[in-house]
């Protein structure tokens, strides 16, 4: 679901890269919370996502989690604590430090992965049937490349 793109001179030929990179990123991130919403996890929005990709298996610190999406920790504790009232992360003592805490996705932060990790598999499945897997493969090593060139 693109939003309509202004019509500028700026969008001349050829055509923004990173533009061309974020329409189809939206556009797979709207299906992913349309999805979740279905599924009974409306509370997920997209800035949540911003907790969710960042957050490893055994708990990260706020701060960690913050550093990894380039925003402040108040912002993250934000988001950390609407997802902890859902019940999507729980804080935990850290292991390491007993004065620190651990943000960790619950079971219900966990249907979460799956429900994503199955979509993910959906809308790889429709890029191989409308570009064909050799395409598809193509771009991810173009993207891989320009990753790690930029």
């Amino acid at each position: 679901m693109s939003v309509r793109l202004p019509a500028t001179s700026a969008r001349e030929a050829p055509e923004n890269l990173a533009i061309l990179l974020r329409e189809p990123f939206r556009a797979m991130s709207d299906e992913v919370f349309e999805r979740l919403a279905a599924r009974g996890h409306g509370e997920v929005r997209a800035a949540h996502g911003n907790v969710f990709q960042y957050l490893d298996d055994e708990g990260t610190r706020v701060v960690e989690l913050a550093q990894r999406a380039r925003m402040t920790k108040q912002s993250m504790a934000s988001l950390v604590e609407h997802l902890e009232t859902h019940d999507y992360v729980e804080r935990i003592t850290d292991p390491t430090d007993g004065r620190a805490k651990l943000v960790r996705a619950t079971e219900r932060g966990r249907e979460v992965f799956a429900i994503v990790r199955e979509l993910v598999a959906e809308i790889d499945a429709r890029l191989v049937a409308g570009l064909g897997a050799a395409k598809l493969e193509q771009l991810r090593g173009l993207l891989i490349e320009l990753d790690e060139a930029l």
